[in-house]
């Protein structure tokens, strides 16, 4: 009896995280704390030169552009060369657009500003391959959440800190987002640990003419992930609409309500994430994730009392806890290991370029079809994504 409780206790105990891990967490954490005080501000900051809803539009789209056509070459170059240098590259090249976007006195220095700042924003990509590099396939579920809820720690602090710097100008909040790059830069030069085994870094090399054949064996997953962010970033657009047509909320009301679900990302893949893909599997978890997130969407489509909008919210964002963290889980597995970077940074172009169509779809849907038609979308969407997922094996 004694035997048994032992070797059970053996199983369940909780095995601790790698050494530079904490490091790499933070550096990801500071890096979304500065995309957080920017992104709330900016589409305002550009109506000072002029912009229209069209160039706006254009200035959020030319970010994620730029990210679509550079992440997977930092990526690449992070496989080669390994992951401290990219991240530094990264970082620094964030600091430079933000202070460029910060000192603009013209809509084109704007574009320019965004370009480079999307040019440089492989770092998530690129951190999510060191974490790859030090965790077992068995500990990247629950690394990968740890790293996920550094996104919910960003978009709570980075549009608070934002809105405080506004205060004192409208260029100082970009300012700030550049000296938090920069000081970040700093701490990770000194910091944070190189996970890239010098025999992969070579290896990798070694079979830099493969370049074409990845996105043929990660088309499943890329075409997972493609339309889940598409509906949910459609959400993200349009919810404030929705907030204050059928609810009457303000911005402030509607700035609560995103902390609140920043906070529940942190718990759902800081702390829920492990224990679940225990039970159920890398794969499953990312299935039921999908499941969570279309349900959540259709029922938001109809939500009209406060309780019915708190059920939906909550599934949804249960859901795309449970999304994110296991895609990237699989394509790390579904590739060798010389090629991770290279694999993360296509997912997060082919993200960025879901995070550019999902707003424009709903904010469509929005004005020419109905309030709920964007969440109705978003959950056949997410149906599709699952359809997608049940095809794809955990690995190859």
């Amino acid at each position: 009896m004694v035997k048994k409780v032992s070797i059970r206790s053996e199983k369940t105990a909780k095995v601790p995280l790698p050494q530079g891990f904490a490091t790499i967490w933070v550096t990801v954490a500071l890096d979304l704390v500065g995309f957080g005080i920017v992104v709330p501000i900016l589409g305002r900051y550009a109506e000072r030169f002029g912009a229209s809803g069209l160039e706006v539009g254009l200035l959020f789209a030319s970010f994620s552009l730029a990210q679509l056509v550079c992440a997977p070459l930092l990526g690449r170059l992070s496989d080669r060369i390994g992951r401290k240098p990219v991240i530094m590259i990264s970082l620094l090249g964030t600091a430079v657009g933000s202070f460029v976007t910060g000192a603009a006195g013209a809509l084109w220095v704007l574009f320019l500003g965004r370009i480079l700042d999307g040019a440089s924003g492989a770092s998530v990509a690129v951190a999510q391959g060191a974490v790859t590099d030090l965790a077992p396939p068995s500990e990247r579920p629950r690394l990968l959440g740890l790293l996920g809820a550094a996104f919910g720690v960003g978009f709570v602090v980075g549009p608070a800190l934002g809105g405080l710097a506004s205060l004192g100008g409208e260029h100082l909040p970009f300012f700030v987002a550049g000296t938090v790059a920069l000081i970040n830069a700093g701490v990770a030069w000194f910091r944070l640990p190189e996970t890239r085994p010098a025999r992969v870094r070579d290896e990798a090399r070694m079979h830099s003419s493969q370049g074409t054949s990845i996105k043929i064996r990660l088309w499943g997953l890329a075409l997972t992930g493609f339309t889940a962010i598409v509906a949910f970033s459609g959400f993200e657009a349009t919810f404030s609409l929705l907030a204050g047509n059928r609810f009457n909320l303000t911005e402030g009301g509607i700035a609560a309500i995103f902390v609140g679900i920043g906070a529940v990302l942190v718990v759902v893949q800081g702390i829920l994430i492990a224990p679940i893909n225990a039970k159920l599997g890398t794969q499953r978890s990312l299935q039921i994730g999908l499941v969570l997130n279309s349900v959540g969407l259709i029922i938001l489509a109809f939500a009209e009392s406060w309780s019915i909008l708190i059920v939906a919210l909550a599934l949804l964002t249960v859901g795309q806890g449970l999304v994110a963290p296991n895609l990237s889980t699989l394509v790390s597995g579904r590739v060798p290991d010389h090629r991770r970077g290279e694999a993360l940074g296509f997912q997060q172009g082919v993200n960025a370029i879901g995070r550019v169509t999902g707003p424009a779809l709903a904010g469509v849907l929005y004005d020419h079809v109905s309030i709920g038609s964007p969440y109705l979308v978003g959950g056949a969407l997410c149906a599709l994504a699952l359809l997608f997922a049940v095809g794809v094996g955990e690995q190859e």
